[in-house]
């Protein structure tokens, strides 16, 4: 089977004959294989394991047919390189021993790591390019996210904590904001040494926050990861996470390839708002799969005639799958993307 590269190709907005897909969480706990998996392991035991946890992350690709693989991890993973005590707790999530509060804690975080720390990530990017036939994206998570967790202690819906500290003492704030920003560049740049096709900063939470404070609190940060990770001949992608749509302007100096949109901003609004700088990943409601297979479908229609009006689309989801969605209702998604954006193309790429 020759590579299948569509996904980068359409990171790059190169024209392709078909619509890549893929799914953020795609491997997970909707596939009742993988739920057997978790009976015996933790997502942290996983991690450890490559092996495990490479045939983890090719699940999903010969399940469902997807364009792209993303590394199984969790954007956690590193924050314990440079002294962060943490678990992931069922139906919680990361639960932060040590957390982050005052200026003497923000200095004691150290340096990352990767080669010694965190060897078994970088062994399960290197089986995984052994084995794919499509690109492999890995990811890290952005400075916000995870100081929202390491400021916090836990997840919040409030993050007041985190605002606080924010507010409170900036430059405490752009100290932690500073070393998780160096983190996540080490990080990247160690994937790409191993095999990693592609990367995204996922910053899940940080539409918490109004448009003034991402400029002045977040923004620069982000910015500085993509700008020193901007030699990597990669693509870079950048996903705002929930809520996000009223920071979309303020992202169009980004080093990135790719902006991924949540389902409350339109494809075109969002090609518009971030000035056509980007490709653009999503954007359907994970909750459409509760639909009956018509209305998935017409769901699905609705987006690809929106996103192939110009190059630079990849279809996703607006957020993460979630653990009670359907394979088999995947599997049917998946093929009718490529199908019915096969067609829609196809005169084109003649032409």
């Amino acid at each position: 089977m020759a590579y299948n590269d569509r996904f980068l190709r359409a990171c790059r907005k190169q024209p392709v004959d078909r619509v890549p897909v893929w799914y953020m969480r795609q491997a997970g706990r909707y596939d009742p294989d993988y739920r057997k998996i978790k009976e015996k392991y933790s997502l942290l035991e996983i991690c450890r394991q490559p092996e495990l946890a490479a045939e983890v992350t090719l699940m999903p690709v010969r399940k469902l047919g997807v364009d792209a693989a993303i590394l199984y991890s969790d954007i956690m993973n590193p924050v314990a390189s440079i002294g962060i005590d943490f678990d992931i707790v069922k139906n919680v999530g990361p639960v932060i021993h040590n957390p982050v509060a005052t200026a003497a804690d923000v200095e004691r975080l150290k340096p990352i790591d990767v080669e010694k720390d965190l060897a078994h990530v970088l062994e399960t990017i290197r089986i995984l390019d052994r084995e794919l036939e499509v690109p492999l994206i890995t990811f890290a998570g952005a400075p916000f996210t995870l100081a929202s967790y390491i400021v916090e202690g836990k997840p919040s819906r409030s993050y007041q904590l985190t605002k606080s500290l924010m507010y409170r003492e900036p430059a405490v704030w752009h100290s932690l904001m500073g070393k998780l920003s160096d983190m996540a560049v080490a990080y990247l740049r160690a994937h790409h040494q191993v095999g990693a096709k592609a990367v995204q900063l996922f910053d899940s939470w940080v539409g918490a926050l109004a448009p003034h404070d991402f400029r002045e609190y977040v923004l620069p940060h982000v910015k500085s990861i993509f700008e020193q990770i901007s030699d990597l001949p990669i693509p870079k992608i950048y996903f705002p996470g929930v809520n996000s749509g009223e920071l979309l302007s303020s992202l169009t100096g980004l080093q990135a390839d790719v902006v991924g949109l949540d389902w409350r901003v339109p494809l075109a609004e969002g090609r518009s708002r971030t000035e056509g700088r980007f490709a653009v990943q999503g954007n359907l409601d994970p909750y459409v799969l509760e639909a009956p297979e018509a209305v998935i479908r017409e769901h699905a229609k609705r987006l690809l005639d929106e996103g192939m009006q110009e190059d630079g689309f990849i279809f996703n989801l607006g957020h993460g799958l979630y653990p009670e969605a359907s394979l088999e209702k995947l599997r049917d998604l998946t093929a009718f993307i490529h199908e019915y954006s096969s067609e829609k193309l196809r005169p084109e790429v003649r032409a």
